[in-house]
């Protein structure tokens, strides 16, 4: 696990430092991925299935005086319009540049959020039953079983009764998710999660309550937290 963690840190601070040099790593693709036939589907669905969707802050509802959690945050604050929302932002990443470069951008556009901290989803420095609303989005792939478990005990832990969760998984077998897997795998930080949709939603029953459920190239699921 710990080896896994420090592969996916490297993999995104090495996308940090290629962006700054105005290199996007998902625009330099080797031509086994773009010349595979279902790349187009994956180029689709990766427009429709990020951070920013609207079914994820219509579920969530930010609202002023509540405070969300980002987990796995990447750089959702600055293009995934979470710098609008009315709720209290706060953010975890594992990359300390991705942190880096975050508190570089609320400093110069003098935003005020809640807090940003560098490190693991499944170890967080948060009070039990401090958040109202949370989101984790592509992030559960790049783990095994073990540590995906941990990672719904600590959400479950941080976010309160009947708060509501937003997060998402690999749709194994699909085409969109083999392409995806590709991808993750030539950045340098390839997926390892290795549960069918019915074994993860057999663990997540144990913390949330499964109140929608959006189907695609990842499965993305709308929870209500159960205690």
């Amino acid at each position: 696990m710990n080896n896994q963690l420090e592969l996916v840190a490297k993999s995104y601070d090495k996308g940090i430092e290629f962006g700054k040099k105005g290199i996007d790593l998902y625009n330099d693709l080797p031509g086994y991925i773009t010349n595979d036939p279902d790349f187009h589907l994956w180029t689709h669905d990766s427009i429709n299935g990020d951070s920013g969707s609207e079914q994820i802050k219509d579920y969530l509802s930010p609202q002023l005086n509540i405070k969300f959690i980002d987990l796995g945050c990447c750089l959702n604050l600055m293009f995934q319009g979470y710098d609008d929302w009315p709720s209290t932002y706060h953010g975890i990443d594992i990359s300390n540049k991705t942190i880096e470069l975050l508190n570089a951008y609320i400093q110069k556009n003098k935003l005020s959020i809640g807090s940003l901290y560098c490190g693991s989803i499944h170890e967080t420095p948060f009070d039990d039953n401090y958040f109202d609303i949370g989101a984790c989005i592509g992030v559960l792939e790049y783990f095994e079983k073990d540590f995906v478990q941990k990672a719904l005990i600590e959400m479950h832990r941080i976010i309160k009764p009947n708060g509501k969760m937003v997060l998402d998984i690999p749709n194994l077998g699909n085409p969109v998710c083999r392409i995806m897997m590709l991808i993750e795998e030539h950045i340098g930080r390839p997926d390892k999660f290795d549960m069918q949709s019915y074994e993860f939603e057999n663990m997540l029953q144990n913390y949330f309550v499964i109140e929608k459920v959006d189907v695609g190239g990842m499965i993305r699921y709308f929870l209500k937290c159960k205690k």
